[in-house]
């Protein structure tokens, strides 16, 4: 029989929904759009039901993250951007989330989720009811199961009992019921819809008398935590610590020197939101000049924080509106209670610099800090007084001035040891809880305290020796169970750090006993070093093979990596023309070299470019034949290439580099006509479409379906690169990622421009399967939804492919294993890098996490045959790294911040951020 159902008749809830489910044993539905339909379908009726519920819905997903198992972050992405916070925060939408939680622990009602694109949205919506004595019904109809299709809308629906057409109904609930895309609700879902059931919303002031107890109230609802993946269990480790230590009298004092790609940017804006909302006293953040709107970006993005960046000329603030500077004193009145400023704001000694040191401070932050070092490290620090640069200097004197100070820096050693003992030297100034007074042995014997640390000397044995290395300064209770029971029994002040010698020698002899303990049997000098206590350090490794016990996983998911490129059979050999054009740059790089000292980098660049691509080289041969009149005149007449002399008259060493011998001219002459005649036969462009379009050896799935980024050292390579690929592959988009407003996109051979969020939402969203990029892209953009890359060109420092890789080689990546391909020609100055000292620099890299600035010469080194000089500057490096050993053989440990239900007030919280110096 068939019955009809109007809303304008009747109320459907009423009439249908609640009367129909009376007595029913199953419930099969097929419903609409997931946020709303869950959350609506955990009426009163639904409760009435004695057996299953089973609905079926549609969301936003896409079949690719179902093919790749993504589809629990995209769907827990799509529940946070419903708002159901916001939504149901009434009386009656606690009471429904309560009933819905029940409902879905208890596996009363299940739920399952249809890609959108695998058949549209869910419009005919219809389900199947199953009563206790075995008969059914069956409806279809306009409404979907909410509150506005029941009771506020118009709807129809037509009930037929019929068996042909509950057998019609029931087979499309199967269909999209047992379909491969259909997927069940995240747990993230179950789990957020129950933390929401018990949400309170705590004022500012009452979060302050308890903050570092209730830190997740004030991150939970974070977009880091809402729209991404949260924080990993390392990350939330150094959050508390460092928040935890700022709520005590001295306040946070931590160099952070985690690896490269563990995300210590989170990290420490995080830890300076939680500071800020917490304390009255500005934010101060130092980072280098590149960096300064990426950190701007990273914090308003992931973590919903204001901030202002000083551009020299004002405050810009992080809509883009500026404050232009009114005043010298302009620098100190922040619109914002964080403000990010240039490392060489500081490094020139400026008179911003200057001001900024008469400032108070909650936390200063250093980015890079490395940056800050003396100028003598090869001296005996133990004899000879730092000579600091700038920027140290200014660290050391900002010191005093803040309650917390944190700097990071992946390679905290650079040269020499005593750079270790530079940075945390600051941390120590006026903190006598870092390294004790002026008088302890780690100030005044540093390279020898370093040494012990280091394991090149033993610690001293006699007991007046080991006291005034353990005194001054104490470690703090919570370092060790031994030293907080030797606290306890010399009642030792929590804020007291450095002990009178008589301490030891009035102790009791048991006491004395313990301390011994603690100074041989537990190895003070290597494990509880100031060092040890004050450098945060973990390395990808141990994080990815350490097993979490909550989670019976491990801390970091492993990505493999399968490298191509790394022997002789993938890399691609230089014969013919290629051969003969590499042949005589090398020759104008030995004839520039000996004849002017500083001719090096500028010859060498020269190689590096061919390596890049033919055009690059071509360009840049051309650029240093335009170096003389002589040369310019031959451009002309023999290439059509017209270059206009600067007029600028140039001084020093690059001066007389410029000042090309006949010899140097004919080689450069023979060069560009050799790569211009051959520009359209590049093989490393041959190489990359086949690995593009064919795949690699025995893998024979094309890179462009997995999705591929392609890195260049140079934008002219990446352009070009780009340009040619959206011909050869029509009808593809071809992205291009680069600094300034050079980002945009091909297809078919034309430039459309882009800017780089649009191009970051379309390489998410699957629109950019190809991404040409420059390191402008290396840092701050995340492409989990390519798994494969090629190094077009390899910058010598494997720090630089480090950061390439790690756009891919991340949290959240889709794929299991990611591919890599770096290109080089075979007996090419990459090739002898890699050969000659590819070893000792992953020794260093595996030892520091990133390769030292200070190493930029290498390259010029063996570019131009100095490879003993080379072998000079790598070992000079230090043979091992003292500052990991707490962090690598403790696991990190804290709470499940995503089910706090305690949230900080929104409003209050912004109305803190806002507010300025």
């Amino acid at each position: 029989m068939v019955k009809r159902y109007s809303s304008r008749r009747e109320k459907l809830d009423e009439a249908f929904l609640n009367k129909k489910l009376l007595h029913a044993k199953n419930y099969d539905r097929i419903a609409g759009y997931f946020c709303s339909s869950i959350l609506e379908v955990a009426g009163e009726a639904i409760e009435a039901v004695s057996g299953t519920v089973r609905v079926v819905c549609n969301s936003g997903l896409l079949k690719e993250d179902v093919d790749v198992a993504c589809h629990a972050q995209k769907m827990k992405q799509e529940w946070c951007a419903y708002e159901p916070e916001e939504k149901y925060a009434s009386e009656e939408g606690v009471g429904r989330l309560v009933r819905l939680y029940r409902l879905l622990s208890s596996g009363k009602l299940q739920i399952r989720v249809m890609p959108d694109e695998v058949y549209g949205l869910m419009h005919g919506k219809a389900g199947v009811i199953t009563y206790d004595d075995g008969s059914q019904t069956s409806f279809v109809g306009s409404i979907n199961e909410t509150k506005s299709a029941f009771r506020l809308n118009y709807e129809m629906v037509w009930e037929d009992d019929s068996a042909e057409a509950i057998e019609w109904v029931q087979s499309e609930f199967d269909f999209f019921w047992n379909n491969p895309y259909a997927v069940n609700l995240c747990d993230f879902v179950v789990e957020d819809i129950e933390r929401i059931s018990r949400r309170r919303v705590v004022p500012l002031h009452d979060w302050r008398e308890h903050a570092a107890d209730a830190i997740p109230a004030a991150a939970v609802e974070e977009p880091v935590f809402r729209k991404e993946f949260g924080l990993w269990e390392h990350q939330k480790y150094f959050v508390e610590l460092a928040f935890r230590e700022h709520q005590t009298k001295d306040g946070a004092r931590f160099l952070l020197a985690d690896q490269v790609g563990l995300g210590k940017t989170i990290q420490l804006a995080m830890s300076a939101k939680l500071m800020a909302l917490s304390g009255d006293e500005p934010i101060l953040i130092i980072v280098p000049k590149t960096l300064v709107f990426q950190w701007q970006d990273e914090m308003k993005s992931l973590l919903d924080m204001p901030s202002a960046v000083w551009t020299g000329h004002g405050w810009q603030d992080e809509t883009g509106y500026f404050y232009p500077e009114s005043g010298i004193r302009f620098i100190l009145k922040c619109p914002r209670r964080v403000g990010i400023v240039s490392q060489g704001l500081v490094a020139r000694r400026t008179e911003s610099a200057r001001l900024l040191l008469q400032g108070h401070y909650e936390c200063v932050i250093l980015d890079e800090a490395h940056r800050a070092r003396r100028r003598n490290p090869n001296k005996d620090a133990d004899k000879n007084k730092a000579d600091s640069n700038f920027l140290l200097q200014f660290i050391n004197e900002i010191s005093s001035r803040t309650k917390s100070l944190l700097l990071a820096t992946a390679t905290p050693v650079q040269v020499n040891t005593i750079e270790a003992f530079d940075l945390i030297n600051a941390l120590s100034i006026p903190n006598m809880k870092v390294m004790g007074d002026q008088y302890s042995e780690w100030h005044k014997h540093p390279q020898k305290m370093l040494d012990m640390v280091c394991g090149k000397v033993e610690p001293p044995e006699s007991e007046n020796a080991m006291w005034d290395i353990m005194r001054n300064p104490f470690p703090g209770r919570d370092f060790s169970n031994r030293i907080t029971r030797l606290r306890n029994d010399l009642d030792i002040g929590d804020d007291v750090f450095v002990l009178p010698p008589e301490v030891y020698t009035e102790a009791r002899r048991s006491t004395q006993n313990k301390i011994r303990t603690l100074y041989v049997t537990d190895g003070f000098v290597r494990n509880f070093n100031p060092y040890i206590r004050h450098i945060v350090r973990r390395t990808r490794e141990y994080l990815e093979s350490t097993i979490n016990e909550k989670t019976g996983e491990p801390y970091l998911k492993k990505i493999e990596v399968v490298l191509y490129g790394e022997n002789n059979q993938d890399s691609i050999p230089l014969e013919g023309y290629l051969r003969q054009a590499y042949e005589k740059a090398q020759e104008f790089c030995n004839l520039l070299s000996q004849r002017v000292k500083a001719g090096g980098f500028m010859s060498t660049l020269i190689l590096k470019r061919i390596g890049s691509t033919i055009l690059a080289g071509e360009t840049t041969a051309k650029k240093m034949l335009a170096w003389t009149e002589e040369g310019r005149q031959i451009l002309a007449d023999e290439f059509d290439t017209f270059f206009e002399d600067d007029g600028e008259e140039e001084d020093g060493a690059y001066s007389e580099v410029k000042q090309l011998t006949p010899e140097e001219t004919e080689l450069l002459r023979e060069l560009v006509q050799m790569l211009t005649m051959n520009r359209d036969k590049d093989p490393k462009y041959e190489r990359v479409m086949e690995i593009l379009t064919k795949g690699v050896r025995d893998d024979k799935t094309p890179w462009k379906d997995r999705g591929c980024i392609i890195f260049s050292q140079y934008f002219d390579s990446a352009k070009h690169l780009a340009e040619t690929l959206s011909v050869d592959i029509p009808g593809n988009v071809i992205g291009l990622y680069a600094g300034g407003d050079k980002s945009g996109y091909f297809v078919d051979g034309q430039f459309h421009k882009l800017l780089k969020d649009d191009i970051k939402s379309q390489v998410k969203e699957r629109k950019i399967k190809i991404l040409v990029g420059t390191d402008a892209a290396s840092e701050g953009l995340n492409l989990q939804t390519l798994s494969t890359l090629i190094n077009l060109d390899l910058p010598w420092n494997p720090t630089r492919l480090e950061q390439r890789k790690g756009r891919i080689q991340r949290i959240g990546q889709l794929s299991d294993s990611v591919s890599i391909y770096n290109m080089r020609y075979k007996d090419s100055v990459e090739d002898k890098v890699h050969k000659v000292l590819s070893q000792r620099l992953n020794d260093i890299y595996d030892m520091f996490g990133q390769i030292p600035d200070t190493l930029e010469d290498v390259w010029i080194d063996v570019a131009t045959n100095n490879v003993e000089q080379a072998m000079e500057r790598i070992n000079a490096i230090p043979q091992q790294n003292p500052f990991t050993i707490k962090y690598e053989t403790i696991p990190p440990k804290t709470e499940d911040w995503n089910k706090c239900a305690e949230v900080l007030d929104k409003s209050e919280k912004m109305t803190q951020l806002l507010r300025g110096w």
